[in-house]
Order: C-alpha cells, then sequence, then structure tokens
C-alpha cells in the first residue's frame, strides 16, 4: 500500500483506519504543523512523529496503549522515593525548557525526532492553552519533566525526560495524581511498552480509543488552571 499524501490545504484526514499496519499505525505525510492540523489530528487520535529528514508524518497505531489517571500502579521503591520526594513538582512553568530537555539526544539515540518545527509547532500550542508541561526541580535546577496535549478530559502523552534518576517517573505520577482529581478521564501514551503496562496502561483498538477520544474531548474539566493543588492527594496504587 502507498502512503496517503496530504496537501496543505484542506485541513483534512484520512480515515485512521486506512492507517499501515506497518510500521505502527502510519497514516499519511504531508499537511502542515499549525494549529489547524494540530487540534484536528488530536481530535481524531492522530499524532505526528517524524525525522528531520523525512516529511511531517502523521500516525494512529493500533492497538492503543492508554492509561486511566486513578488506576495508575507504581513500585515499592517509587512509593518511597515519593513519600520522601527530594524534588519540586510544577506544571507549566517552563514549558520551553522542557521541551528542549525532551529534545536532546539520548544516550542510546543519535537523532531526536523532536525538531525545531516540532518545537515551533507545540510552543504554539502551548500558548493557546492546549500543550502544557510539568517540570521536576532539584532546587533551582530543572532535573526532569514530561509535555503533552490535552483536550477535555484526555490528555494525550508527547515525550518526557530525566536529568536525574526517576525526575520523569516523579513527573508522570504526579501528572496522573492531579488529572484524576481533575476528572480527567483517559491518558493516550501512544505505543506499547512493558513500563507502561507495569504502572497500569494497557492497550485498546484503534477504533475504541477514537470512540472514547470521541466522547472525552468533548467533555469539560474541573480544573480552572493548570496549576498543582496544594493538597495533592497521593493516592497510587503500589504493587505487592
Amino acid at each position: 500500500m502507498s502512503i496517503i499524501w496530504l496537501e496543505p490545504e484542506p485541513v483534512c484526514f484520512p480515515d485512521i483506519n486506512l492507517a499501515l499496519d506497518e510500521p505502527n499505525g502510519l497514516l499519511a505525510a504531508g499537511g502542515a504543523l499549525t494549529l489547524p492540523w494540530l487540534e484536528l489530528a488530536y481530535s481524531q487520535g492522530i499524532f505526528p512523529w517524524f525525522e528531520e529528514d523525512q516529511p511531517i508524518l502523521w500516525w494512529s497505531p493500533d492497538p492503543r496503549m492508554v492509561l486511566h489517571p486513578g488506576d495508575m500502579c507504581i513500585s515499592r521503591s517509587m512509593a518511597k522515593l515519593l513519600r520522601k520526594n527530594p524534588f519540586t513538582v510544577t506544571l507549566d512553568k517552563c514549558f520551553s525548557a522542557v521541551i528542549e530537555g525532551c529534545s536532546q539526544s539520548r544516550g542510546y539515540s543519535t537523532g531526536t525526532w523532536i525538531t525545531a518545527a516540532m518545537k515551533k509547532a507545540y510552543s504554539a500550542l502551548h500558548n493557546a492553552g492546549t500543550a502544557h508541561s510539568v517540570e521536576v526541580w532539584l532546587g533551582d535546577e530543572l532535573v526532569g519533566g514530561l509535555y503533552g496535549v490535552a483536550k477535555g478530559k484526555v490528555f494525550f502523552g508527547e515525550s518526557m525526560f530525566s536529568r536525574r534518576d526517576n525526575a520523569s517517573k516523579v513527573a508522570f505520577a504526579f501528572l496522573t495524581e492531579q488529572l484524576n482529581r481533575w476528572g480527567f478521564e483517559l491518558i493516550d501514551c501512544q505505543v506499547s511498552s512493558e513500563h507502561l503496562f507495569s504502572l497500569g496502561a494497557y492497550e485498546i483498538s484503534r477504533n475504541k480509543f477514537r470512540e472514547l477520544i470521541g466522547r472525552y474531548t468533548k467533555a469539560k474539566t474541573d480544573n480552572s488552571s493548570w496549576q498543582l493543588d496544594q493538597d495533592l492527594p497521593l493516592t497510587w496504587m503500589v504493587k505487592s
């Protein structure tokens, strides 16, 4: 099967069931990294992912890995770290620094999919109030974090980074706790991994995912501002 090519106009995606099974739900190429394209993509269960020398590529995997915020499960060692919590966690304090941290090459990779174009696009989403960041601090140093897109009662996770052991895990733990308090129904984790399974995430079909986000992205949440509650309860389930 040949890949579907999108022109910059009109802003329109093909049906997600036309995505190729291999590699991993590739749906289309082209289009643009503008607010209308990104807003429509997330509302339909599609996200961009491509490298510097590639065109814009749009994906919709089947199955899809998701997590209900109230069902996160952590290890005993992580629970112990969170009780001590040497870190300070904030939301939306420095989105640009978080996406920059996520874009830096890892030890196992020489490249990054978070190109300059992606940084610009998601910074525009952040300025529009749709993309958000979690920051983890050790003193005045930013040591980890994550970012993603929030629509209605769904948080679409994009990327995370750590400069200290477990910093990104702390970011995710605090985010899920806050999302649960706000009444979020779903965290999109995109593609399966053993680590996500261990946290309580599970797989659903592409069509089930589309059904759920069709319902939840239109729902209203309880948050009036993107900030952590000061009395945030720590209620993660701990694995025995």
